[in-house]
């Protein structure tokens, strides 16, 4: 078997394509390379061979760059931390162009906050080579070869993303997308992200006409009467309710016509009492045609959603051998740790999955779905229970503290609903897996998927208006809008993504703050969905402005069609579980990479992701860190991955979880990196942007290869 598996390798690695033509290497997604130039035996001589600095880092302000970029004709495109679009050549890293998205009048017009950008998308026909990519709510295509707007696309080059999501009119709310999309023939099929609170658009996965920029087709993730699932929702709550978007990026199997579209939750994220019901096709994996967007088959991942347990990535379209047999197969990761796979065709799942019973919520007006389904196989790839038992031991302070509060809390397993005291997730929020996914080797059938083991406390917390406490207009609204990210005490988040906002007068005046709100920056959203007025009210309530008490305000000024709910809780705010130094309350590991056998559905090893070199230096094995960005797997035998708070970049037997090499980046490496060869030269690329965990921000790109 294991001379079948290396002749496998061999013939891959002969016809392996020296590009990297696709996000995460191609359509089915597998992050993985065929080439063999760098290996087991000289990756340690692994030098830098360029740099790229961007030029645009934000001054003052966290930025990231999570591309990864692709490479065609020996052209290297990826963006900027502003989400400039740029063509370098890829075997010395010299620039060829720029595109400044936001140059363009109409572009510049909408919120400066356009988030972050994972990838471009490169098609060609003939002589006509374009990328299309997105910035802030415009999709935009450009000519390859020379940077410029193809002014036959759309209006003038670029599409409007916020048209034609099913509503009339969305008013302010945002809609853009961070995830480049799929081609199928002539068409590019996107997701898109929004907002998560009361205030989300619909969600819909689109596909549109490469050539010109009009919309094909649609699929409504929220159904409409006579749609299949509209049943699972309340009566029109496609009116009103937003989200069950696909935000993480497709995969496209060409052969059978199907493009598989992975989902996230229903907003808001942390309380359903509006939408009551399973909520389909939020948290599912949907086969569509890919020419029609018609539903083939699909499966529900997490019922009814109050957790935020978004489907965190792009499937992987794998082939595995399973009792005698070769099965083309789907496996999609989760933020909860488990890997699901289903054939492809029919959806009939590779390993058996169970629905388990699951806590009710004790949260009035909620009503928490009954059971939840597990895999049988593999086993998870992160822990999935923080109790006593997996409580720190980093030292007894440590561990008496994080017990003390443990007791606080509410704490069993997977899908404790949200509470007022206070539920652990974990894996946290974030996951478990995460947006970087998983790396599939089809030589061996092995995934390689990197994982979080946080533990996040999750509770709501009730707006009251009447009794012993009322609030202001404005403060009713900041609860509303700017609580889930800033926390209802306005302390931000310890891990200072998040800003606190007690002393804001102390750096801003309050027309600063006025004009953030209207425009965003960084990584904070606009609020063009609230009133001159509203936002001038939460700006009062964030200075220590006074004002009178009122009822709170809810839904468009109009009374329109589509209604912003107002709902009677609000979350407390994004808080990581830690102990008194500010490390996980969990024992180590707390970042970990897993291979997974796919055949047998089986975990071949697990090992450390990082290390904190204050703890190294106390004689503490490596802990492994919290992570952000994915691996890449070739056949030379290697994983590639950076990730980690360490800000390191690593390179792991893929056969044993060993390191063979490490190197300390100018930034955190919170992006999945790409191979590629260049004459003959085999070079590995990643963006070192930082900005995540607290760590600095950086530029640039890194591109490494052996010594010519």
């Amino acid at each position: 078997m294991l001379a079948i598996a290396a002749l496998v390798a061999i013939r891959m690695s002969d016809e392996a394509d020296e590009d990297w033509p696709v996000y995460l290497g191609d359509k089915a997604a597998s992050h993985y390379s065929g080439l063999t130039q760098i290996n087991k035996q000289n990756v340690g001589e692994l030098q830098v061979a360029w740099t790229y600095s961007t030029g645009d880092l934000p001054e003052g302000d966290r930025s990231q760059i999570q591309c990864n970029p692709i490479v065609v004709d020996g052209v290297l495109y990826g963006t900027s931390p502003r989400l400039k679009l740029f063509a370098l050549d890829a075997a010395t890293g010299t620039e060829k162009w720029t595109f400044d998205p936001f140059s363009v009048s109409e572009a510049s017009e909408v919120a400066i906050w356009a988030g972050v950008n994972r990838g471009v998308v490169y098609w060609k026909d003939g002589r006509d080579r374009r990328i299309l990519f997105t910035a802030g709510n415009y999709l935009f295509a450009v000519d390859a070869t020379s940077g410029q707007l193809i002014s036959g696309f759309g209006e003038n080059g670029r599409v409007d993303l916020r048209k034609g999501l099913g509503w009339e009119d969305i008013g302010g709310r945002f809609v853009l997308s961070n995830t480049p999309g799929v081609i199928y023939k002539n068409l590019l099929i996107l997701g898109m992200r929004l907002s998560e609170g009361p205030d989300a658009a619909p969600g819909p996965v689109r596909a549109y006409d490469v050539r010109t920029g009009e919309l094909t087709w649609t699929f409504n993730t929220i159904p409409r009467p006579g749609e299949y699932g509209y049943d699972t929702w309340p009566k029109d709550a496609w009116k009103t309710v937003g989200g069950a978007n696909a935000w993480t990026g497709m995969t496209v199997d060409e052969e059978r016509g199907l493009v598989f579209v992975p989902t996230g939750s229903a907003a808001f994220d942390f309380y359903g009492g509006n939408r009551h019901g399973q909520n389909l096709f939020a948290n599912s994996l949907l086969a569509l045609n890919a020419e029609t967007g018609e539903r083939v088959w699909h499966f529900q991942f997490v019922h009814h959603d109050i957790w935020d347990r978004d489907l965190p990535a792009s499937p992987n379209l794998v082939t595995i051998n399973r009792d005698g047999r070769r099965i083309d197969a789907v496996a999609q990761i989760t933020k909860s740790g488990h890997v699901f796979v289903f054939d492809r065709e029919t959806g009939e799942p590779i390993f058996p999955i169970e629905e388990v019973p699951v806590p009710p919520s004790t949260i009035p007006g909620e009503q928490a779905w009954p059971t939840q389904p597990l895999p049988v196989k593999p086993a998870p790839f992160s822990r999935q229970r923080l109790d006593e038992e997996t409580v720190t031991d980093l030292s007894p302070e440590s561990r008496a503290y994080v017990l003390e509060q443990l007791r606080k809390f509410r704490s069993d397993g997977q899908f404790v609903p949200p509470s007022f005291e206070g539920s652990i997730i974990f894996p946290g929020l974030d996951g478990g897996g995460e947006w970087g996914g998983a790396a599939f080797d089809p030589a061996s059938g092995m995934l390689y998927v990197n994982g979080n083991e946080m533990a996040w406390i999750l509770r709501l917390e009730p707006v009251e208006q009447s009794g012993e406490r009322m609030v202001s207009v404005g403060e009713d609204l900041f609860l509303r809008n700017c609580a889930q990210c800033h926390g209802t005490d306005r302390s931000g988040d310890e891990a200072g993504q998040y800003p606190s906002l007690l002393m804001v007068q102390e750096k801003f005046q309050q027309a600063e703050v006025m004009q953030l709100l209207q425009t965003g920056r960084g990584f904070m959203p606009s609020f063009q969905q609230l009133s001159e007025d509203e936002r001038s009210a939460i700006v009062n309530f964030l200075f220590g402005v006074h004002e009178e008490m009122k009822e709170p305000v809810g839904g468009d000024e109009d009374g329109g069609a589509h209604p912003i709910p107002v709902l009677p809780y609000v979350f407390g705010g994004y808080e990581r579980f830690l102990d008194p130094d500010g490390y996980p309350a969990v024992k180590p590991p707390w970042g970990t990479l897993n291979a997974i056998d796919l055949n047998r559905g089986e975990i071949a090893w697990t090992v450390p992701l990082g290390e904190l070199p204050e703890l190294t230096a106390k004689g503490i094995p490596p802990t492994g860190t919290e992570n952000y960005g994915g691996p890449v797997v070739t056949a030379g035998g290697l994983v590639f991955i950076g990730a980690t708070k360490d800000e390191m970049f690593r390179a792991f037997d893929k056969d044993t979880g060993e390191v063979l090499w490490e190197t300390k980046l100018p930034a955190g490496g919170y992006a999945t990196p790409s191979t590629y060869m260049v004459d003959g030269r085999q070079y590995v690329v990643i963006a070192a942007g930082g900005g995540k965990m607290g760590t600095k921000s950086g530029d640039t790109y890194v591109a490494f290869a052996l010594p010519e």
